[in-house]
């Protein structure tokens, strides 16, 4: 069984769009690491999906025990990547939803599959269960404040047949 791993980004977009069910729907169970999870509650702020993950019986949380791995990947990467890269490796066969560049270029020398928050709404378009990727991809930019750029959307809309 492949385990699913997620950083912060993909949670907190997709709940700050009112997405964050389909990452169930997707997925059936996700992990994440202790480090997400105190990135979520970081500074006494509620971020987006903070209690999506706290109430939701079908995430998870797991403590990563390669600890010299993650203080290597952490030269490099936040906590949360880096734990989340982490138990990727400790748990083969696993994949990450990732969307911070570095983080996916380390994965990727892992041997590790990602996909980031475009990658899980593409996803969705495919299995039916979003109509469009675009409006989307659009409030991600315009409410959740998550960069995208034209060409993205673009690609996205027209890998998509929009």
């Amino acid at each position: 069984m492949t385990r699913v791993i997620s950083n912060t980004s993909p949670l907190t977009n997709l709940a700050a769009i009112n997405q964050f069910d389909l990452l169930r729907r997707l997925y059936g169970e996700l992990w994440i690491a202790e480090a997400v999870w105190q990135e979520l509650n970081a500074g006494g702020q509620a971020w987006p999906g903070r209690d999506h993950v706290a109430n939701a019986p079908w995430i998870t949380r797991r403590a990563v025990a390669n600890r010299p791995l993650v203080t290597a990947l952490r030269e490099h990467l936040d906590p949360g990547e880096a734990e989340t890269l982490a138990l990727a490796v400790e748990y083969p066969p696993a994949w990450v939803l990732m969307d911070e560049r570095e983080g996916r270029h380390t994965a990727q020398r892992l041997g590790i599959k990602t996909v980031g928050v475009v990658g899980v709404l593409i996803e969705a378009k495919a299995r039916g269960l979003i109509p469009q990727v675009g409006p989307l991809l659009e409030q991600l930019r315009q409410e959740a404040g998550f960069f995208l750029s034209d060409r993205v959307i673009h690609d996205a809309r027209a890998f998509c047949g929009e």
